[in-house]
């Protein structure tokens, strides 16, 4: 792209320099613009209930109307039912500018996913699309992205040393062969999602990568994410406390000062994410002001 199709644009009190285009993606996505939060909305999809990771502090349960967390959601969709709920949410919330697939379990290990956008992408061309995963399959699966219009990308990264790694997942699934925990498994998941990020930000598509905050596992090594993620050219990073379950259910989650603090050693790298709510996958509405997580789809 020419460098006169770039333009510098305020961005929550500082300057980016982007395309027009990715700029609009930015200004009305509300988790890479903190004053977006507050207008525009998001819609995430639960069309995807397989996943090919199983981390030690996920617990991912379909009917939980309570809880506000990643992996829940009261229903599992498939992409007819999703285009029929993005149709009823667009015509009644026109607020809603953003489209996104996180799960319950990882969009990019589930087809249906990929139908999801495509059915989208034709219908509403103007809709923001984005997808959130752990990255494992992003080089393979990013064409289809580019293909289907996702243009926003969250890649949970919670280390770039593989032996930190291997203590944050209890194993992945790869091309047929299940890795547990070890050096190898960690090696892979990190290799895979470096590549995949640097293959998506070639593309211009925007990056953010979230980093769960784990007390005595990966919190000495934050700060060298976000530095390896801002010279890969990742747009925002989001600091997430543990919510302490599964196999870490014994370990104290940081403190909000703990959190800030963390943030502030991150912040002369990369633009850290101060407002995000920890979205269910079916979400919809404003961050923090939900319309209804699951509004009941029309089959």
């Amino acid at each position: 792209m020419a460098e006169e199709s770039y333009r510098e644009t305020e961005i929550d009190g500082q300057m980016v320099k982007w395309d027009p285009d990715q700029i609009r993606k930015i200004q009305e996505h509300p988790c890479y613009s903190e004053k977006a939060s507050h207008t525009f909305g998001r819609a995430h999809l639960p069309v995807a209930p397989k996943c090919n990771i199983q981390c030690n502090y996920c617990v991912r349960k379909f009917d939980c109307v309570n809880e506000s967390r990643p992996g829940v959601t009261s229903e599992v969709l498939n992409p007819q039912q999703a285009l029929l709920k993005v149709r009823e949410i667009i015509d009644q919330y026109h607020f809603i500018k953003v489209v996104g697939i996180a799960g319950p379990g990882d969009p990019l290990d589930n087809e249906e996913t990929f139908e999801t956008f495509r059915l989208i992408h034709e219908e509403f061309p103007h809709l923001i699309l984005c997808v959130s995963t752990n990255g494992l399959l992003l080089p393979d699966k990013i064409d289809l992205l580019e293909k289907y219009g996702v243009t926003n990308i969250t890649v949970t990264m919670n280390a770039i040393d593989p032996d930190i790694a291997a203590k944050v997942y209890q194993y992945i699934d790869f091309k047929g062969r299940r890795y547990y925990s070890s050096h190898e498994m960690g090696e892979l998941l990190v290799s895979r999602q470096l590549e995949g990020i640097k293959m998506a930000v070639a593309k211009k598509m925007l990056i953010k990568v979230n980093t769960v905050y784990i007390p005595g596992i990966n919190d000495h090594h934050i700060p060298d994410i976000a530095k390896k993620i801002s010279e890969m050219g990742v747009f925002i990073h989001n600091i997430i406390p543990l919510i302490a379950q599964a196999k870490f259910a014994h370990i104290n989650p940081p403190t909000m000062e703990e959190k800030l603090a963390m943030q502030e050693k991150c912040k002369p790298y990369v633009r850290q994410m101060s407002h995000c709510q920890r979205c269910r996958s079916d979400a919809i509405g404003c961050l923090g002001k939900d319309i209804h997580s699951c509004m009941g789809s029309k089959s």
